[in-house]
């Protein structure tokens, strides 16, 4: 089997990722927006059980993939889906004195991911996904 094109072409399309994530969100670079797409992803991830984060995650692009389960304490109590300025100020705490997220960040991040992803299997994988799961990736 050849290497397959998303692995072949990984940092070209995480690159477009962070200039599509930077441009919905009006930053001003990728390295701006670096800290959002972490935020927003591990945000996200500390409210699914771990078999349920990786059906997610096997729905990202490879870079974003390996993002979302880096630095990953699986041993953490899984928290629950809050209202979007709670979840926003999570995203906004990570490495706070670095961090550019604007009050739209996750809705940026959702934006951006869903250009760059089979939508109807992130919404089929979605909807298996806990209450909450949706919503935060509704655009």
């Amino acid at each position: 089997m050849p290497l397959p094109a998303e692995y072949q072409r990984a940092s070209l399309d995480f690159e477009r990722f962070l200039v599509d994530a930077r441009d919905i969100s009006g930053l001003n670079t990728t390295h701006m927006v670096w800290n959002m797409v972490v935020g927003v992803l591990h945000t996200f991830r500390r409210r699914l059980p771990v078999a349920e984060a990786l059906r997610f995650a096997n729905v990202l692009p490879p870079v974003l993939r390996a993002i979302f389960v880096a630095d990953w304490d699986v041993d953490e109590p899984q928290r629950v889906f809050e209202d979007r300025a709670t979840l926003t100020r999570e995203v906004q705490a990570l490495r706070a004195a670095h961090n550019f997220s604007p009050d739209s960040a996750i809705h940026d991040v959702a934006q951006a991911l869903r250009r760059h992803v089979d939508e109807a299997e992130l919404d089929r994988v979605l909807a298996t996904l806990p209450a909450g799961a949706r919503d935060y990736w509704t655009v």
